[in-house]
């Protein structure tokens, strides 16, 4: 019997229960000791780990699972070397189908085409499409692939930057080696990657200058990733056309923050995640590894602590 502790409701566990009968669930809280008699195997907690994690770990886990995909607030000191896994692409659905929808809302002008009275004139407009447009995509991993399939089937150029030498894993996917290459060209850029010291305001002034005049920016990543007060001066001159924000920093805004209120701005409380099916889609990578762990065989979705994803 595997144990294992979990900081995650147990009423969004039915899969794990209902498809393994080798494990047992312990609902264990996030914050203060455990009684004496509590250990396990396995610790199953957030992106964001919890307040015991360290104490936690001690009773007897063996690795921990991060239900989430983005694990850059993990903090990895308390795991004790213990290794950690992720639910890595888990959302990559969801995430897609927003992506396209924002960009389909913006170049369609959606909800502003819609009419609630007779117009000047009828069957007359001038609407965008995407269909010979080129998407930039910086990051194709789970995201960035699930984006680059849906954007090919619309009849875009797609290009990704990734940070390995390796070939694209999206036939029809052009990879590009050089930031500026890849701003320069977008008519809709994509941020997909993984949040670390790397990337962090990746795109801030310096970035916004090479960018294509009026290019639409979807951050569906982290916001860290893009300086907020260059994207400011960005949208300000029209180097950005629009900016559709699923994630910002902070999280969440304070009341009054500029980009509630911008005309040119998107924004949405992080939920591009959401679909009918997101809790099943981000518990299948800890089923699998659950499965893993009792036939002896190597965990997926390890997370490299050096770079942080």
């Amino acid at each position: 019997m595997l144990r294992v502790l979990t900081q995650v409701p147990i009423q969004l566990l039915g899969r794990v229960q209902r498809e393994l009968a080798d494990v047992e669930l312990v609902a264990i809280p996030m914050q203060g000791e455990l009684p004496a008699e509590v250990c396990g195997d396995v610790l199953l907690t957030h992106a964001k780990g919890s307040p015991n994690l360290a104490s936690v770990v001690a009773r007897g886990v063996r690795w921990v699972h991060a239900y989430g995909t983005g694990v850059n607030e993990f903090p990895f000191d308390a795991l004790g070397g213990r290794p950690l896994s992720c639910s890595r692409g888990s959302s990559a659905i969801p995430i897609a189908e927003w992506t396209l929808a924002v960009m389909l809302a913006a170049e369609k002008k959606l909800p502003a085409s819609w009419i609630h009275e007779p117009p000047a004139h009828w069957s007359l407009g001038s609407l965008g499409g995407l269909y010979g447009k080129t998407l930039g995509i910086i990051g194709i991993g789970g995201i960035g692939q699930a984006v680059a399939a849906r954007a090919l089937a619309f009849g875009m150029q797609v290009r990704a930057l990734r940070r390995s030498a390796a070939p694209s894993p999206v036939l029809g996917v052009e990879i590009v080696r050089d930031l500026g290459d890849l701003l320069a060209s977008a008519d809709h850029l994509v941020v997909a990657a993984a949040a670390t010291r790397a990337t962090e305001r990746l795109l801030g002034d310096a970035a916004f200058a090479q960018m294509k005049p009026g290019v639409h920016l979807v951050n569906v990543a982290r916001g860290a990733l893009v300086d907020h007060e260059a994207l400011r001066g960005a949208l300000g001159d029209g180097r950005v056309g629009l900016a559709s924000l699923d994630c910002v920093d902070p999280e969440p805004l304070p009341a009054g923050h500029w980009l509630y209120t911008h005309p040119r701005v998107r924004l949405s409380p992080h939920i591009s995640w959401s679909m009918p099916l997101a809790f099943d889609l981000l518990i299948e990578p800890f089923i699998e590894n659950l499965r893993r762990d009792l036939r002896g065989e190597p965990l997926i979705h390890l997370v490299d602590r050096e770079l942080g994803y």
